[in-house]
């Protein structure tokens, strides 16, 4: 197997991708000590002739004889599918590094989904299921920064886009026979999104769990993981090194006013307490406690529960259920069960209501909001009944 680590080899190597009807595509890379994904390892393969079994090669990022350039080429030539596994993270390294996301896209995952392999599907799963073949997963958590990488590695990490390419073709072929095409297209527009890939420090309090919806807590609670966001993005660590998400909530709570009081934290780190990060979490409070009234944010996007119809939810769930059975759609890709609350409540703006979702279920769910359908056992299947 050919480990690339000079630009030249990886330009050898694209100019036949460009040929190429798809390459598929995978990475391996470390989060554990910063912010920013480090991207350590790249795998491609191009598709196997009736002879042999492809070109597929492990590019090394690392390198210092070697630019990617090349390969940010390859991901703007649009004759050439780039083909991934749960693509997002992947994508976003590529985004954020290099300002490129791959085009035209394709991800196995979410195809599976459309064809009827589950929610969520695993790499492994797809592998037993369409390539007949099984892999070896000793090498997952392996640190793939350290050189020189070991054999298990190689072929770890190769095994990644080899049977990538079996499992495409199948998947593809799958979706042009049902000619549900556009429906992964409609999902995969929001990957090929690049505002997809950027966190905007003032959004982050929305990942935080609470059930504390007081408009100051969350207007200190914003203001806190605001500042936690924007100090790990310049220093390059991960968030939860400054302070934890139960650390931020229990600011939130209790609002601390000084150093001593910053003391007094259960669940702040010791060194949180001190310097830049201790001052940043007092200023991030008083800016929470002195914002005006009408600038407090609000929990947004759920229903309100008092007004869900409880039994029209539950109906929508066997309608959804139906009708994912008929198509082999995986439920929550179609709505999850917020969703399906949401249109127990009059919502009508929800993803159920729009695009290809609305074709397999959104249309029935509407008419049965509005009683222009009922639902019966038919055997072991539900039937739909016009009123």
């Amino acid at each position: 197997m050919q480990t690339i680590t000079r630009t030249e080899e990886l330009a050898a190597f694209c100019a036949r991708a460009h040929e190429a009807p798809y390459v598929t595509v995978d990475t391996e890379f470390l989060r554990e000590r910063t912010y920013y994904s480090k991207l350590c390892l790249v795998q491609l393969a191009l598709p196997p002739a009736d002879d042999a079994d492809g070109d597929a090669v492990l590019v090394d990022p690392l390198s210092p004889d070697l630019s990617l350039d090349p390969l940010v080429a390859l991901f703007r030539d649009t004759s050439v599918v780039k083909v991934f596994h749960a693509a997002r993270q992947d994508l976003e390294i590529f985004s954020i590094e290099f300002g490129v996301i791959p085009e035209p896209l394709f991800d196995t995952q979410v195809a599976a989904m459309v064809c009827g392999f589950g929610e969520q599907v695993g790499y492994e799963t797809l592998v037993k299921r369409i390539a007949r073949a099984s892999l070896d997963k000793s090498s997952r958590f392996t640190d793939w920064s350290r050189r020189p990488l070991t054999e298990a590695q190689k072929v770890y990490a190769l095994a990644d886009v080899t049977h990538l390419r079996k499992i495409y073709e199948f998947l593809e072929k799958k979706l042009r026979d049902t000619g549900r095409h556009r429906w992964v297209a409609e999902e995969l527009a929001l990957l090929g999104d690049p505002a997809t890939y950027v966190t905007h420090p003032e959004d982050a309090w929305r990942r935080v769990k609470t059930r504390n919806a007081s408009p100051r807590f969350l207007a200190i609670l914003r203001e806190l993981a605001a500042f936690r966001e924007t100090y790990a993005q310049a220093r390059n660590v991960p968030r939860n090194r400054v302070f934890k998400d139960d650390a931020l909530v229990e600011l939130a709570s209790t609002k601390p006013a000084s150093a001593e009081d910053l003391g007094r934290s259960r669940l702040l780190l010791r060194e949180a307490r001190k310097g830049e990060i201790a001052q940043g979490i007092l200023d991030a409070v008083a800016r929470g406690q002195a914002m005006d009234k009408d600038d407090l944010p609000k929990i947004e996007g759920g229903p309100d529960k008092g007004q869900v119809n409880p039994a029209l939810a539950d109906l929508l769930r066997v309608l959804l259920k139906a009708r994912t059975e008929s198509s082999g759609v995986a439920p929550k890709l179609i709505a999850p069960s917020a969703d399906l609350d949401a249109l127990a409540s009059g919502d009508r703006d929800v993803p159920a209501l729009k695009g290809w979702r609305r074709e397999v279920f959104g249309e029935d769910a509407l008419r049965l909001c509005e009683g222009r359908i009922a639902l019966a056992a038919d055997g072991s299947k539900v039937a739909v009944i016009e009123l």
